[in-house]
């Protein structure tokens, strides 16, 4: 499947985990560059190619089609342990990585001490986050205290031990604040973590010029995010938000392009909405629907294995992502987990707690999390979706449902996903 235009974003407009691996992977066919704008090892995007299952943390799902350059962006945090181990064990089953994987200069280095204190400060919180536990806030606090430490800095290891030595003293000071300690094992990581500062050098890039390189020569790109727009760190549900932009705008400072080189923008949505950590979810099942559709989705972070709460598909949300984003079309996933339901909700409006009906994502997290949605009722198809490969031979009521996810997000749907496998996928004509 090809991508239309020369540029193009792929983003969450959930609350991330809404199937944008696979979207990626199928949109990376024909494509040239393939880069990762923002986020961390938190992420996990799983694809299904035949048999085989590969679940990728930081390297971008393309790195599955050959021949395809996959760069990490000056926005990404990396953690270079779980880099490499991602690298080798692709390498390990037979997909061709040399080459074919950079890392921008600008990029800020994640270390063994980030999620130490991310940990730490997780489990002293009154106010619990939900984080992953990977060091991604730290990371991120670091790079905004101007006190990081970059890819660029392993190239002089003089300036680099000052930086990492003024860190642990800070980190070290933090842990016994909270009445924690660092102990060896962080010294055991902190040497194989800067050990492989020659070999990510090797794979250092600027990826800017890159990425304007490659489209002055005609060459088709793609950007993508971790998480989702409800994650974001200035638009999302905050506090309960990751510590990057997740928005298609982060995908300019994310990689040093500018906007004008991006053509098309396309937002990934569950037919259904998931939340993993901490936070509201204003659709949310009851007790005994949110762990049936749990199983029928597979409902389980890529990252942590944490259960995803699960909830009706929140078109109030869907279209403020569209509006934030800018989205031109949609990619709408899990189609076929909803197979089996005779009713089906959508909430189109939100309840608010004094009574007013709003049509638009509050800004007030604590409002949020005591509206009540207001639902449309539709009636379900009760009929197998996961060989259908066009829109017209969809169930009926099938059609009729993502007709109305098209109308109430304002976008148009461009993808349907059917099922786990790269090959079960609906291509919508515009």
């Amino acid at each position: 499947m090809s991508v239309t235009g020369s540029c193009t974003v792929v983003v969450g407009c959930q609350w991330g985990d809404e199937g944008k691996g696979k979207i990626v992977d199928v949109l990376s066919e024909g494509v040239d560059v393939i880069a990762r704008y923002q986020g961390g090892a938190n992420a996990g995007h799983t694809v299904h190619v035949g048999s085989e299952e590969f679940v990728l943390h930081q390297i971008p799902s393309g790195i599955l089609h050959p021949g395809t350059r996959c760069l990490l962006g000056n926005g990404v945090v990396l953690d270079v342990e779980q880099f490499f181990q991602e690298y080798d064990t692709l390498a390990a089953r037979g997909i061709d990585v040399d080459g074919r994987v950079g890392v921008s200069r600008r990029a800020h280095v994640l270390l063994p001490y980030h999620r130490l204190m991310d940990r730490a400060a997780e489990t002293s919180a009154v106010e619990k986050i939900g984080t992953t536990g990977r060091g991604i806030g730290p990371a991120y606090e670091d790079k905004a205290g101007r006190r990081g430490v970059r890819v660029a800095d392993l190239t002089d290891a003089e300036r680099l031990g000052g930086r990492v030595g003024a860190a642990l003293k800070r980190v070290c000071s933090r842990l016994e604040e909270l009445g924690q300690e660092a102990g060896d094992e962080l010294d055991r990581h902190m040497e194989a973590a800067l050990g492989l500062g020659p070999r990510l050098l090797a794979l250092a890039t600027d990826t800017g010029p890159e990425i304007s390189t490659a489209l002055k020569a005609g060459k088709r790109v793609l950007l993508e995010g971790a998480q989702g727009t409800a994650l974001d760190l200035d638009h999302g549900t905050y506090p309960f938000v990751t510590s990057s932009n997740t928005t298609a705008a982060a995908a300019c400072t994310g990689t040093g392009i500018g906007p004008t080189a991006i053509d098309t923008v396309v937002g990934v949505v569950k037919a259904y909405t998931t939340r993993v950590g901490e936070g509201p979810l204003p659709t949310a099942f009851e007790p005994e629907m949110d762990e049936h559709v749990r199983q029928l989705g597979g409902e389980f972070g890529a990252t942590t294995g944490r259960p995803r709460r699960c909830g009706w598909f929140d078109s109030v949300l869907s279209r403020f992502a569209a509006q934030v984003n800018g989205l031109t079309g949609l990619a709408v996933t899990k189609l076929d987990v909803l197979d089996t339901l005779a009713e089906l909700k959508i909430a189109s409006a939100y309840r608010m707690p004094d009574g007013r009906v709003e049509e638009g994502f509050p800004a007030d997290t604590w409002s949020l999390g005591k509206v009540e949605p207001v639902y449309e009722t539709m009636a379900g198809w009760q009929t197998p979706t996961g060989k259908v490969r066009a829109l017209g031979d969809l169930p009926v009521n099938a059609r009729r449902y993502l007709d109305r996810l098209e109308e109430l997000t304002e976008a148009p749907v461009r993808w349907v996903s059917v099922g786990t496998d790269r090959s079960q996928i609906i291509a919508v004509d515009g």
